[in-house]
């Protein structure tokens, strides 16, 4: 059998989950976060039919996040060391080879060296420990958020990311090709260019294009005649109806509305992003923002798109002002 990343709507055995645990990074964010990360916990172990394991650092966050769930044995928590939440991108890769599950960890460099943190490169490790399965790393710098997978060798990433010279220096797509092959059994890769703007991670996949299911797959549509991305949506759309997955077969291409424009008090572009779902056993919780209209336009698009699964809109304002959402923040673990 060969080696193969799993697709995320495939049976978990548990969810992996960043604990906003340091003051001095979320700041007057920290609890606002912290809050929002409980009410995904719980979405996952309820109605998502997941087992949760939140990782927490630090002897405060720790007491913090039991005393939140002392009522819900679905979530464990697990005392851990690292930089921030990212778990995406910090955390490990999973794949099954020849029947096993494996995990695959690459080198952190804190996004192309913008936010180099202690312990994050220790993440996988306590990860796959946990798990526990055996690790095998690769020295190339790559996150998780940049990469989408089907399920069946095909993989979606973006240029901008993947092919910066702050990751790996003189990367080709060739060279990406290659390292994505052996070590997640890619055999068809989906190459877009640009990522949101404003984006910290030089633009991870996960924001801008995701896999439904075989075959099928979704990207933004601008929400609002100033959406700052709506040529980068289309861009991305365009590329995706002219692509075929590791089969052969045409992609269909769905077009979920965006969060329109939103921007800090300054006038800065936010990058947030409504693709930042997770697709849970049982659900799919989505994040929302302040557009309530745009957020209920997604999730109507979603509940269509996932008729066996409950779709579960939820805050994650605060979560975006360390950068990210709630994919951003977990790793499945396969069954």
């Amino acid at each position: 059998m060969d080696r193969v990343v799993p697709a995320e709507w495939s049976p978990h055995l548990a969810m992996w989950l960043g604990f906003p645990s340091h003051a001095d990074l979320w700041l007057e964010n920290l609890e606002p976060a912290r809050a929002e990360v409980e009410a995904l916990a719980r979405a996952l172990a309820g109605p998502g039919g997941e087992r949760v394991r939140l990782m927490a650092y630090g002897d405060q966050a720790v007491a913090d996040a039991k005393r939140r769930f002392a009522d819900d044995p679905r979530i464990e928590i697990v005392p851990g060391r690292f930089g921030d939440i990212w778990f995406r991108d910090t955390g490990p890769i999973f794949v099954r080879d020849g029947g096993e599950t494996r995990a695959v960890g690459f080198t952190v460099n804190g996004w192309g060296g913008k936010y180099e943190l202690p312990h994050d490169e220790e993440v996988a490790d306590q990860i796959a420990v946990a798990t526990p399965v055996s690790l095998e790393r690769f020295d190339v710098v790559l996150e998780g958020g940049a990469l989408e997978h089907d399920g069946a060798g095909t993989v979606i990433t973006t240029r901008q990311c993947v092919l910066n010279p702050n990751r790996n220096r003189n990367w080709t797509e060739t060279q990406a090709e290659d390292v994505l092959g052996r070590a997640l059994g890619m055999k068809k890769t989906i190459w877009l260019d640009d990522g949101l703007a404003n984006d910290h991670t030089d633009g991870h996949v996960d924001n801008l294009a995701r896999f439904l299911r075989t075959g099928v797959v979704a990207c933004p549509e601008a929400f609002g005649d100033d959406d700052p991305n709506a040529e980068i949506y289309d861009l991305a759309a365009d590329v995706l109806a002219r692509s075929a997955d590791a089969e052969d077969r045409p992609l269909e291409v769905v077009r979920i509305p965006s969060p329109g424009r939103m921007q800090h008090e300054d006038g800065e572009i936010v990058p947030a992003s409504h693709m930042n779902f997770l697709v849970a056993n049982r659900a799919v919780i989505a994040p929302l923002y302040e557009n309530a209209d745009a957020g209920e336009a997604a999730l109507r698009v979603l509940r269509a798109q996932f008729p066996d699964r409950a779709v579960i809109g939820l805050s994650s304002s605060a979560i975006l002002t360390g950068g990210g959402s709630f994919h951003c923040i977990s790793q499945q673990e396969p069954a």
